[in-house]
């Protein structure tokens, strides 16, 4: 993706954004851009080595961010993760909580409850307790934007053994709208973004054939999958003033896969 170069284009110039499971795919790829657009940037995964190498290369194209090691499952982590970001840039204003899991996999009655529980920890319970920390630092400085990663699957179509990454990427559009109707009087604006297949680690896990990927590819209208820049283009203007009168969405960029029958 091209550096943003010339200020006037930086659309989150003077604001500081948490990115979470920023260390590949869809995460890292926002948390760049964030930085390209003039953000302070705060990154944060388990994987420290990973994050790292992230950090050097913001720095390298002109940029500001730190990086935090941690679990998202952790109550304490979520409270340090703003801590830390207030200490360091003086306030928050955007948080991309995006780390999330495909979790179990198989039929339903099949799964354990361990695996349902992880899931629903790491994709749904994560990003209740970032919010429990960063929606009061927002509050406190008049509003800000906090934005979800869910999906289309469970909310527009569905696919046979997912159940705990289906419940639990559709329980954050529930989450999305309570958290948007109470705080949208103090200036937060809550929304989530529904990706369709993305060329990450995770669709290829999910899809590890040629076949599979042939099938999921032919369910988009465009036929084709996205790429981590056109779904971080898109959190950008969640992030961005230019969303300013949008909250409580759960904003579709998945290709057309939800409305493709043919």
């Amino acid at each position: 993706m091209a550096n943003v170069t010339n200020k006037s284009f930086q659309r989150l110039a003077g604001k500081v954004a948490i990115v979470t499971g920023a260390s590949s795919g869809i995460g890292r790829t926002t948390a760049k851009l964030f930085a390209q657009h003039g953000a302070k940037v705060v990154v944060a995964a388990r994987r420290e080595a990973e994050l790292a190498t992230l950090v050097a290369e913001i720095v390298s194209e002109g940029g500001e961010a730190i990086a935090y090691a941690g679990d998202v499952q952790s109550e304490e982590f979520a409270k340090s993760l703003v801590a830390l970001t207030v200490k360091s840039f003086g306030r928050l204003d955007i948080a991309f909580n995006n780390a999330g899991t495909l979790g179990e996999m198989g039929p339903s009655t099949d799964v354990s409850i361990q695996g349902w529980n992880n899931t629903l920890a790491i994709n749904l319970t994560s990003a209740f307790l970032a919010a429990k920390y960063q929606v009061p630092e927002m509050v406190k400085q008049g509003g800000g934007s906090i934005i979800f990663t869910s999906t289309f699957v469970g909310y527009s179509a569905a696919f046979p053994g997912v159940a705990a990454y289906a419940a639990s990427k559709a329980g954050l559009i529930g989450l999305t709208q309570v958290l948007a109707s109470e705080y949208g009087s103090a200036g937060v604006r809550i929304n989530s973004v529904l990706p369709g297949a993305v060329d990450t680690d995770m669709y290829r896990e999910m899809n590890s054939t040629e076949e599979a990927q042939g099938f999921i590819t032919n369910l988009h209208a465009l036929k084709r999958v996205g790429l981590p820049e056109e779904i971080a283009q898109s959190v950008l203007y969640l992030a961005s003033d230019d969303s300013s009168f949008v909250t409580g969405t759960a904003s579709l960029v998945d290709g057309g896969v939800s409305i493709t029958r043919a």
